[in-house]
């Protein structure tokens, strides 16, 4: 297979977590387009894989991410995005306010609504796979965990009704949910939580993205459309 024959899938969050992991399960037979805010770190990841191009984009910044879009000339066909980039957002309902709310929305929700209007010609072309990474917290609320679960909540929503606006089209849309996985954002929340970061009580990032793998490259007849992976 030639760099040009690869399928090209664009991965959001890629320099880290879950995406990096992603990135280097994907790497050997696709080119990879690797999503980051930092220039320097998606030029790091880019480096270290056989075929991959920086997507570099602050996702909260809409003519950030149209730009991108606007270089991805030789790029015909999309066969899959991924969206695993997101932020976390804790703490009581009493305790937060407007802004807190619209920056976890605005990572979680609208900048992957927004990234994903803006490649679907691309991703109509390739009849490619859209990857939401969502969470467990997609799925249940907890105490102090509002915030995160409610942008979980809503992206899910999101897939769930363009996966029926592109059935046609040839699009898959997919949610995948981890539970706790050992990443940044977990020793996050566990420092938040005020509790020990356990790393072996957790989902390994590889685990995540053996799992994002298996759903993009399901056979073209088959549509996984919720996968939930847990640790055991």
């Amino acid at each position: 297979m030639t760099a040009r024959t690869r399928p090209v899938v664009l991965i959001t969050g890629a320099t880290r977590g879950i995406g990096r992991a992603v990135a280097d399960a994907l790497a050997e037979d696709h080119r990879l387009l690797i999503g980051g805010r930092d220039e320097a770190a998606v030029a790091g990841v880019c480096g270290a894989l056989p075929d991959a191009l920086p997507f570099v984009a602050d996702l909260t910044d809409a003519g950030s991410v149209a730009a991108a879009v606007d270089s991805l000339d030789d790029v015909p066909a999309l066969a899959g995005v991924v969206h695993s980039a997101g932020v976390l957002g804790s703490g009581e309902i009493a305790d937060l306010g407007r802004d807190a709310w619209r920056h976890t929305l605005e990572v979680n929700v609208v900048a992957v609504a927004d990234l994903t209007r803006l490649v679907l010609p691309l991703l109509r072309a390739g009849r490619g796979t859209v990857v939401v990474v969502n969470s467990g917290s997609g799925l249940r609320s907890n105490a102090s965990g509002s915030l995160y679960s409610a942008s979980k909540f809503a992206v899910r929503a999101f897939a769930d009704g363009l996966r029926q606006e592109e059935r046609d089209s040839g699009v898959r849309v997919s949610t995948v949910y981890p539970g706790r996985t050992a990443t940044d954002m977990q020793r996050e929340l566990r420092e938040f939580e005020h509790g020990e970061y356990d790393e072996s009580a957790y989902l390994r990032p590889e685990s995540v993205a053996s799992a994002v793998r298996f759903v993009l490259t399901a056979p073209p007849e088959a549509s996984v459309e919720d996968l939930s992976i847990r640790p055991r």
